[in-house]
């Protein structure tokens, strides 16, 4: 079977790369505007001409072919590792027409690879805003390999990239092509000794072994001590030679930039960004326009998503009677709508507002004032030891907090990033958004603040409350964690630019599907063992209370109604369930919550979001009233005394806990797997349980 023709989509981060992979690929793959979007390699097929398929792999983006954090070192495995399976047959080096001169140094290291080489030139229209012409057929002959002007957000310039692959496929470059500086002049003669131990395609791959033998994870131990010695032999300075080799590189792309770029004007045009910029940037203004785009996302999820979420939930309570009135009464008809319906209702009612959600936050990223949003809360995120760069983890934590910690990858200090890693979990995710949906719904009464509705200021609070939290104990992280690295935070702002909305409209539906299909399966599997825990107990205790309502009713067949109702609630409390949620009563009784709520805080250790469908199955289980909604159902809940389980102090202190609980058993799991140890997921557990308890223990006694 012939091998497949391999391209490694290469650049500078925010160059166009993920735009141009979507295009190749035809992916429905987000797209982030901000830099350290892209974490892993991402891989897709595309077709460059009839004869042609192409296996595209998408890598990190970094700035230079030095990796500096653990995203940089995906891209730097892959390029030189020659028999690594991602080995690229051909590299294309997204430049940005804009930054031209800092691209071309990216570019010039990645052709002394010797691998073959195509320059995609991307954000020419923003050069020539700027004022800033190119020639491009001078730049590919001074350059030495194809250069082809693309803008992939409006797909244009794609026939002349895949016809200029498929040249480079049917004739490669030679590989002896010239290097665009000597490296024997930075090292000596003895590179070559180096290049052959380490089997490396070009000297200036050796002189990367040089630099970072002990890093690539390719070598062996045989070869890292020969070149260990040979380094010592001759008295290799790496810093020194780096430093050496980036000055050679600019001295001739300042000569290819004085021959193929021209700008009208010496001063750069000020550009429709930069003027943006000069508000939404300021220490005061810009703060405040920040606090009113929250402000706005909070509102609508309540405002936008309310009527959605009522068809939805009528929807599914119309069925439920239907079914109830139709069905005769039997164990199926109690499994489909105790069971199934109650668990499908529980994932379907909050759809609209997790697509509002991710719609707000797909704007925000492909407009670029998510990268503003890092710059303009640099000051408070390194007054507690961390850098602006923390904050692209923590904003996404607000979607999910696995992807987020993954993306924590961009951080190169080690301290920096083990703290963001610790405090990511405290932003509420879109998973507790049904928790606080649901809770707020109960206790917050349905009035407004001036003009603002008081469940979305609510919310708003939830979410400020993680982000202040997560802030106080990086400051206490930061005095605690002895790791003396020091970085600066460098980030280049995107120019600002209209969002796509199809790319929103196909990610809205993208993460409501992810929700449904993955979430929905954890909620239902979970939903239909609590109805079965729920249904089922001990069989001696079992019996013992059909006994006991078989006497009772005996006695007062006038009350027929109420005892059906009271056997019904003895026997979901004496269940398995039952059982559970009572064996951890004694430590939730001080927090105001009862044993149905114990029994939700255990079941969705496995998502957070199984709160509703436990409540659901729970609710339904023990009751007999199919024409109520599950917040109906709890609103009439009561405890043993005859007053309501959700009171004020009672939903505050839940909400409490759910925003500072680590009820996540998947954030475990990656948390691991990033520091590869058992020690800080289980560190993070239990300051983040003991947080949850402490804080919903002061918040239900000040409101009761």
């Amino acid at each position: 079977m012939q091998r497949p023709y391999k391209i490694a989509l290469v650049g500078n981060p925010n160059s166009g790369k993920s735009s141009l992979f979507n295009v190749l690929t035809g992916l429905n793959q987000k797209v982030g505007n901000f830099p350290g979007v892209t974490v892993d390699k991402k891989t897709g097929t595309s077709r460059i001409h009839a004869d042609l398929v192409a296996h595209i792999i998408d890598l990190p983006g970094t700035y230079s072919l030095y990796p500096k954090s653990a995203d940089e070192q995906v891209t730097y495995e892959v390029l030189l590792n020659a028999s690594g399976p991602d080995r690229p047959d051909l590299i294309i080096v997204i430049a940005d027409a804009a930054n031209l001169k800092r691209n071309l140094l990216f570019c010039s290291q990645i052709m002394d690879l010797n691998i073959p080489v195509l320059i995609a030139l991307t954000m020419n229209d923003i050069a020539r805003r700027k004022g800033i012409m190119i020639d491009v057929d001078g730049l590919e002959r001074m350059m030495g390999v194809p250069v082809v002007a693309i803008n992939p957000r409006k797909n244009k310039g794609m026939a002349q990239l895949k016809k200029a692959i498929g040249t480079l496929h049917a004739h490669p470059a030679p590989a002896a092509r010239s290097s665009f500086i000597s490296v024997e002049g930075l090292t000596g003669a003895w590179i070559e000794e180096v290049q052959e131990i380490a089997h490396a395609q070009s000297s200036y791959q050796a002189l990367h072994v040089c630099c970072n033998y002990l890093e690539l994870g390719y070598l062996n131990a045989a070869q890292r001590i020969r070149i260990a010695a040979f380094l010592d032999v001759n008295h290799f300075h790496k810093s020194r030679v780096q430093a050496e080799e980036i000055m050679q590189r600019y001295k001739k792309i300042a000569q290819i930039m004085q021959q193929c770029v021209a700008e009208e004007h010496p001063l750069k045009k000020t550009i429709r960004s930069e003027r943006i910029d000069k508000l939404l940037l300021h220490p005061l203004y810009g703060n405040l326009i920040l606090l009113f785009v929250l402000f706005l996302l909070f509102q609508s999820i309540f405002w936008l998503a309310e009527y959605p979420m009522n068809w939805v939930e009528q929807g599914f309570q119309l069925l439920s009677e239907t079914l109830d009135h139709a069905l005769p009464g039997n164990f199926f008809k109690d499994l489909l709508i105790n069971g199934v319906l109650a668990g499908i209702s529980g994932i379907a009612v909050f759809i609209p507002q997790i697509m509002i959600l991710f719609g707000f936050i797909t704007i925000l990223e492909d407009s670029g004032y998510m990268a503003r949003i890092s710059f303009l809360t640099d000051r408070l995120m390194r007054s507690v030891g961390l850098n602006g760069r923390s904050v692209m983890p923590l904003i996404s934590g607000m979607a999910c907090a696995v992807p987020a910690i993954m993306a924590s990858r961009t951080i190169q200090n080690r301290k920096e990033r083990l703290i963001t890693i610790m405090v990511t979990p405290l932003m509420s995710c879109s998973a507790r958004l049904p928790v606080y949906t649901i809770l707020i719904g109960l206790v917050v009464p349905d009035k407004s603040l001036l003009i603002f509705n008081l469940k979305g200021l609510v919310l708003m609070g939830l979410y400020l409350l993680g982000f202040f939290m997560a802030l106080l104990v990086a400051w206490v992280l930061n005095f605690i964690v002895k790791v003396k690295d020091r970085t600066f935070f460098l980030m280049e702002l995107p120019v600002y630019r209209s969002p796509r909305w199809k790319n929103v409209g196909i990610t809205m539906l993208e993460k409501a599907r992810v929700f449904v299909s993955d979430a929905g399966k954890v909620i239902m599997v979970i939903s239909l063992l609590l109805w079965l825990l729920a249904s089922f107990g001990p069989l001696s205790d079992m019996k013992a209370v059909e006994k006991q309502y078989e006497m009772a009713l005996k006695a007062n067949p006038a009350q027929a109604d109420e005892i059906v109702v009271a056997r019904k609630a003895a026997m979901l409390e004496h269940s398995f369930a039952g059982r559970m949620g009572h064996a951890i009563e004694p430590a939730i009784r001080p927090l105001g919550f009862d044993w149905k709520i114990g029994i939700a805080l255990i079941t969705s250790f496995a998502a957070r979001e199984v709160f509703v469908g436990t409540m659901a199955t729970l609710y339904s289980v023990g009751k007999d009233d199919a024409e109520l909604t599950l917040r109906e159902k709890m609103r009439d809940a009561k405890r043993e005394d005859g007053t309501p389980v959700y009171t004020l102090a009672t939903g505050l202190s839940l909400l409490v806990f759910y925003v500072f609980a680590l009820q996540c058993m998947s954030t475990l799991v990656v948390v691991k797997r990033e520091t590869r140890s058992w020690k800080v997921p289980v560190i993070q557990f239990v300051y983040m349980l003991g947080l949850a308890w402490l804080s919903a223990l002061l918040v239900y006694h000040l409101f009761s």
